[in-house]
């Protein structure tokens, strides 16, 4: 070919692209976060701030003779009537992976604080069968089981539940299904994911999250791999739980900075509930060799002598694959920043401890919880839990100086604007239609609107005219916050 025909085809992409970056966000009526830099077309003395979850607690002990010092891989699942369940392994002893010791164990709870192991009467482990295990023998399948119920359009009831399990040891992942979450069966005796499709030389060996996705009508997977000699995380997608797409390696974009390619442990990816376009991954950061306690301290706290030479925390991203092709493989890390910090106490700096559970959930009407595996190989080991305002895993935040930020161009739908936002006493927030070119909608401008102060979940914004913006509906527009000493964490227009 003639090397015009080349300049003529670079020329047409390069055109393409830019034309689909100045597409505006078509956001409907769903609820955003500012929990990443996605919508932000600049700022001017705002920034966005992640939050910092506040420990309440130990939620339960891994206290069963077939938990022990080793259980983790937690996932919780909320049930249709409202009860959570934690599924984890339980593992007393250090051994291999996948060993027949390995149980996939549960507890539930109706509001996340106060938990029971159900006594199950499902499989005799150690001589009895008071025990609250779920799964056991099932091929290496225990050591990271990780079930979620399938909200599947038409899905059957005996598979309502789904679940991967598996390590390379193992031949791979393989498919679970149940119809209550606690009577699993296999869904094929061969992996789905086997090692042949992952073109890596370690895989599996830790968590491997697989959900249905609403917002993309597809089954998706994020799962280990080693990459460079670092752990990393891959994707896959299928339509049947079944067949699964060769996997594609993640990358980390920050809007300021190179983001750096870290150990991520496990992943814990997820549709966030309140907005299931907007996958959140409170990922456990991994730092092999970082040697924090002394012999004497490891010695105090009795952990196992293999497990206090590294250390790890929990860091926030997010990803946003139904928003074209440019998000599909890539994670926003504009936190760099660790999100649940170790506490204080040498319990809290071994290796292998601080990792998240799987899935953000709601624990009352105005909070959210996410569930952390600590005090790992340790007579002390459990569950913790820590809570966060809903929607808050990060704000739009202004200080005292007061400042605002713009949007990029977007499309929405609805007739009033909700704002979940705190300020003080001296603070306050106010909202402002733009057209594409910066220019104040008449009516609709800052200075139109209605001072806001206080701190709730869904306050409807007011102008001069009123609360109902249906107008502007359908129109590019850009949305101007104006704010002093406030947050703003999520906004949505509603009907």
């Amino acid at each position: 070919m003639k090397p015009c025909f080349f300049l003529f085809l670079f020329l047409a992409l390069t055109a393409s692209s830019l034309a689909a970056a100045n597409e505006p966000i078509q956001i409907g009526s769903r609820r955003e976060l500012f929990a990443d830099s996605f919508l932000i077309d600049h700022f001017n003395g705002t920034r966005l701030q992640l939050q910092t979850p506040r420990d309440e607690g130990v939620a339960f002990q891994f206290d069963r003779p077939w938990e022990g010092l080793f259980s983790g891989y937690a996932t919780l699942v909320t049930l249709p009537d409202g009860r959570l369940r934690a599924y984890y392994r339980g593992k007393a002893v250090a051994n291999k992976d996948g060993s027949e010791e390995e149980v996939t164990c549960c507890a539930e709870s109706t509001d996340g604080r106060h938990w029971t192991k159900p006594e199950l009467g499902l499989y005799e482990v150690m001589g009895t069968r008071k025990n609250n295990v779920v799964l056991m023998k099932a091929n290496t399948a225990t050591h990271n089981f990780s079930p979620f119920r399938d909200e599947r359009p038409g899905v059957p009831e005996e598979e309502r539940f789904k679940a991967f399990g598996g390590t390379m040891q193992g031949g791979g992942l393989t498919a679970w299904k149940s119809p209550d979450g606690l009577r699993w069966e296999q869904i094929s005796p061969e992996p789905v994911i086997t090692k042949a499709m992952v073109p890596y030389k370690y895989m599996f060996d830790s968590q491997n999250v697989p959900f249905w996705s609403a917002a993309e009508g597809k089954y998706v997977a994020y799962y280990r791999v080693f990459e460079g000699g670092i752990r990393r995380i891959v994707r896959s997608e299928s339509q049947d739980f079944r067949q699964w797409s060769a996997p594609v390696l993640m990358e980390y974009r920050n809007p300021e900075v190179q983001a750096p390619v870290e150990h991520l442990y496990t992943n814990q990816t997820h549709p966030y509930f309140r907005a299931p376009h907007l996958y959140v991954s409170i990922a456990a950061r991994f730092m092999p060799g970082r040697r924090v306690l002394t012999d004497e301290q490891a010695a105090a706290i009795h952990v196992n002598p293999g497990y206090f030479k590294d250390t790890s925390d929990a860091i926030f991203m997010t990803t946003r694959p139904v928003e074209g092709a440019a998000h599909a493989n890539v994670y926003d890390r504009t936190f760099l920043e660790g999100f649940i910090r170790g506490g204080i106490g040498a319990q809290n700096w071994v290796s292998r401890t601080n990792y998240p559970a799987l899935n953000v959930v709601p624990t009352g009407p105005n909070e959210m919880s996410v569930f952390v595996n600590q005090d790992y190989a340790q007579p002390t080991a459990h569950m913790r839990r820590y809570s966060l305002r809903t929607d808050g895993f990060a704000s739009l935040h202004c200080g005292y100086a007061g400042g605002h930020a713009v949007t990029k161009p977007l499309v929405f739908a609805g007739r009033e604007l909700a704002l979940n936002f705190s300020t003080s006493a001296a603070g306050g927030v106010k909202a402002g239609f733009e057209d594409a070119d910066g220019k104040a909608v008449p009516g609709f401008g800052v200075e139109d609107c209605v001072m806001q102060i206080g701190n709730e979940l869904d306050r409807k914004v007011a102008w001069k005219s009123g609360t109902d913006v249906s107008a502007l509906a359908g129109k590019t527009v850009r949305l101007r916050f104006s704010m002093k000493d406030a947050d703003i964490f999520s906004f949505q227009f509603t009907p």
